[in-house]
């Protein structure tokens, strides 16, 4: 994985932390002998639709993630030589269709776009197409060592960007999806490198 993968999500993170901070910064006091501006509407602003941006970047960033996740474990049902790797990808697929329902709903009430505003994007813990490619393209033993590392890495990484939710967050159900999602990570990394013949 390279610096900007590893970067990528505290970046996104922070900006979205400093996006709310600078929303909520006040104008300086107009000098002597100068008029005050007129106050502002409360019509004038528009708040984002989630309310709070850190929701709003996390959200954004976990259902890509999540999808291209679910891309590749859906290959691992016909190219997996691991019988037991293949039943956990199985497993996996699984949980993750159930948590993309419950994010994308999430995102619904949150008047979130459905557009991937990520799409193309290098980012830490996600699948990519090129990822993707190297999968199709894999065979066997080689094809396991992908898959493994690939979503060892995505569940490394959705974890931390959850956590990050957890604490940083403003809405309590996003929050609550977040801390969930961490214990489902938890548990699902270490059912991985339970299997026998993991790389690790």
């Amino acid at each position: 994985m390279n610096a900007a993968r590893r970067t990528g999500t505290s970046l996104l993170l922070g900006l979205a932390l400093l996006t709310g901070t600078a929303a909520c910064s006040t104008e300086p006091a107009p000098g002597p002998g100068v008029a005050a501006p007129p106050r502002p509407t409360a019509t004038a602003a528009a708040p984002t639709p989630s309310g709070h941006p850190t929701d709003s970047a996390w959200l954004q960033l976990m259902i890509p993630m999540d999808e291209g996740a679910v891309a590749l474990l859906d290959l691992a049902a016909a190219k997996s030589s691991d019988p037991a790797l293949r039943s956990f990808s199985a497993r996996l697929r699984t949980a993750h269709r159930t948590e993309l329902t419950a994010l994308t709903g999430l995102r619904e009430r949150m008047g979130l776009p459905d557009t991937d505003v990520h799409k193309g994007h290098e980012m830490p813990g996600m699948v990519t197409a090129t990822d993707l490619e190297r999968a199709e393209a894999a065979q066997g033993a080689a094809f396991d060592r992908l898959l493994v590392t690939e979503i060892r890495d995505h569940l490394r990484q959705s974890a931390q960007v959850s956590r990050s939710e957890t604490t940083a967050g403003g809405s309590a159900e996003a929050k609550e999806r977040a801390t969930a999602l961490v214990a489902a990570r938890e548990d699902q990394l270490a059912e991985l490198e339970e299997i026998p013949g993991v790389p690790g």
